[in-house]
């Protein structure tokens, strides 16, 4: 039976490798590694020309402004754990690493150990399309069900190291249980952590606001029923604060606008379904 969830993961791994093929001042995002993780004849539809523009004007027709959004929230992830890098992290943790190859790229290079957890399936494809350095470390997980804090200890994590965590385009996957859950296990980690993560807004869950995109609902929400969860953007630093962690930030599509749209000489749509935060921990 088909894993729909995990079948998730090669969609914004395709968004980003057909960045790479725009000039470095026109992409939203970069990851040069990011083709190697698509199978050929995905490489071939992001390739140059004509293919590649059709590509993204029918995901652009199926969910409007989706496109540049998970390109916008790749650019602001990686920012994020580079300024954590360069502050002085010594981990880095990747949970629901998917196909993203940011701990390759950003944390590998400086010798930082990156902790990639993940369902077996996207573990091992990862491991069949690229090398994975010595410090990068793949650990199975089931977030619903494993305690995160003794899979992390198991795979060689130091809980009192200040470490970047990022939760990228996951939490709408699992139950509210789930997501408390992992918070808790994070509620212990050292202060001066940084933590990086996504959330679907709860009035596109609910239907309330379609946010021009309701084949996406139908898809997510109605058909295959895989999103879950979702918060109102209000109600995030009050979640966090449970858990010890305080919001510093917060972003979407008017931020994605400002920060990388305008400056790439791109006036087009970016959707504010799916939001980022930043969060430290106290």
């Amino acid at each position: 039976m088909a894993d729909k969830v995990a079948d998730t993961a090669m969609g914004p791994m395709v968004v980003v490798a057909g960045e790479q093929r725009l000039p470095v001042e026109r992409r939203l995002c970069t990851d040069e590694l990011a083709a190697s993780m698509l199978p050929p004849p995905a490489r071939w539809l992001v390739g140059p020309g004509p293919v590649r523009r059709l590509l993204k004007a029918g995901t652009e027709r199926h969910s409007p402004g989706v496109w540049n959004g998970i390109a916008c929230r790749k650019r602001y992830l990686d920012e994020l754990v580079t300024a954590a890098l360069d502050d002085g992290a010594e981990a880095l943790v990747l949970l629901g690493a998917g196909l993203d190859t940011r701990g390759v790229r950003l944390a590998a290079p400086r010798g930082v150990p990156d902790f990639e957890l993940d369902k077996l399936s996207n573990l091992a494809v990862k491991r069949r399309r690229i090398r994975l350095p010595d410090t990068v470390f793949a650990v199975p997980v089931d977030f619903a069900v494993d305690d995160l804090g003794a899979v992390l200890a198991a795979a060689g994590w130091q809980s009192g190291s200040r470490t970047v965590f990022v939760w990228e385009g996951v939490t709408q996957y699992l139950t509210e249980a789930a997501v408390r859950s992992t918070l808790a296990a994070l509620a212990g980690v050292a202060p001066g952590c940084t933590l990086g993560f996504t959330f679907v807004q709860r009035d596109f869950l609910d239907g309330t606001d379609l946010y021009g995109a309701p084949k996406m609902r139908q898809r997510f929400v109605t058909r295959d029923a895989i999103w879950k969860f979702g918060l109102a953007p209000a109600a995030v630093p009050e979640l966090l604060a449970e858990y010890g962690w305080q919001q510093t930030e917060q972003v979407g599509a008017a931020e994605y606008r400002t920060r990388y749209l305008t400056p790439a000489g791109r006036d087009e749509p970016v959707n504010d379904v799916e939001r980022c935060v930043r969060a430290v921990k106290l």
